[in-house]
């Protein structure tokens, strides 16, 4: 499947889930609105401490063959082994935001939970732009585990800073 999504015309909102071709229609404004809060926020924070780069979606992030996102907000740090190539990040980001649709609750809370668990990173967060709330999971043995959940911000425990949105 990996062949079939690089041989497609760049800007296609596709993603690739337990080798499965999932494709997503363009966020609704809210989602949208949430992403460029946060993404302005926190990279300020992190080009001002120069701890890594941020992407935005759409922007993919190669897990393994079988899965490939586009998460709507990843950091990887300075000292992640994985590479950032031509065609987005290979390897696990540090970091990463799900802003909930409701087109994709149920894959950003069971799929890409499980996956991005698997994969190794360390701190996931799902937000609700309708509620202005954020949910906020941490590696902790190789599993997620709750550690927060806040209205109007995003207290990061990775970064160890808030960034409300």
């Amino acid at each position: 499947m990996l062949e079939v999504y690089q041989c497609l015309p760049e800007g296609i909102p596709l993603e690739l889930i337990n080798n499965q071709l999932i494709m997503s229609p363009a966020p609704n404004d809210p989602h949208h609105q949430v992403i460029v809060e946060l993404s302005y926020e926190i990279t300020g924070f992190v080009k001002k401490n120069n701890l890594g780069k941020i992407r935005i979606a759409p922007s993919d992030v190669y897990i393994n063959e079988e899965n490939f996102f586009q998460p709507d907000i990843y950091f990887v740090s300075n000292e992640n082994p994985g590479n950032f190539e031509r065609n987005g990040f290979h390897g696990s980001p540090d970091f990463i935001i799900e802003i909930l649709s409701p087109g994709n609750e149920k894959k950003d809370k069971t799929d890409k939970y499980n996956i991005y668990e698997i994969a190794g990173v360390k701190e996931y967060w799902l937000v609700n732009p309708d509620t202005k709330t954020a949910t906020g999971f941490y590696l902790t043995n190789s599993r997620f585990e709750l550690f927060a959940e806040e209205k109007d911000k995003l207290s990061s425990r990775l970064l160890n800073t808030i960034f409300p949105f």
